[in-house]
């Protein structure tokens, strides 16, 4: 009598270790989209400030109005909007952001599972 679910656990462990590469690489390209809207902002902000003679004053509402206006979204208080400033003034040639090692592994090759498909009443 055939024994079900052979090699069940093997099969586990690959589906396991593809969910968490998976998670590894969706988590990756999150922070990379993150690096380049910080430094956009920043970007965005320099050059208005430079072609439209704005002080530091805009910093403080610009955070108070997106606080407002984006009551969910944290993260642009104006210690983090001046911070993206800086970071766009240290980085004013910002390259792509290549991806850390981890994100380069290939998932597993498929590989067909052996299966017994001979089912006898």
């Amino acid at each position: 009598m055939p024994q079900p679910f052979v090699h069940y656990a093997e099969l586990l462990g690959q589906i396991k270790q593809r969910i968490r590469q998976g998670q590894t690489r969706a988590m990756l390209s999150a922070n990379a989209e993150l690096i380049n809207m910080y430094w956009d902002i920043g970007r965005m902000l320099q050059e208005r400030q430079h072609r439209e003679g704005w002080g530091a004053a805009v910093i403080p509402r610009l955070a108070r109005d997106l606080r407002n206006e984006l009551p969910e979204i944290k993260g642009f208080s104006e210690r983090n909007i001046g911070r993206m400033i800086a970071f766009y003034r240290a980085y004013p040639a910002l390259g792509p952001i290549l991806p850390q090692a981890v994100a380069k592994i290939k998932p597993p090759v498929k590989k067909e599972c052996a299966m017994n498909t001979d089912v006898k009443s």
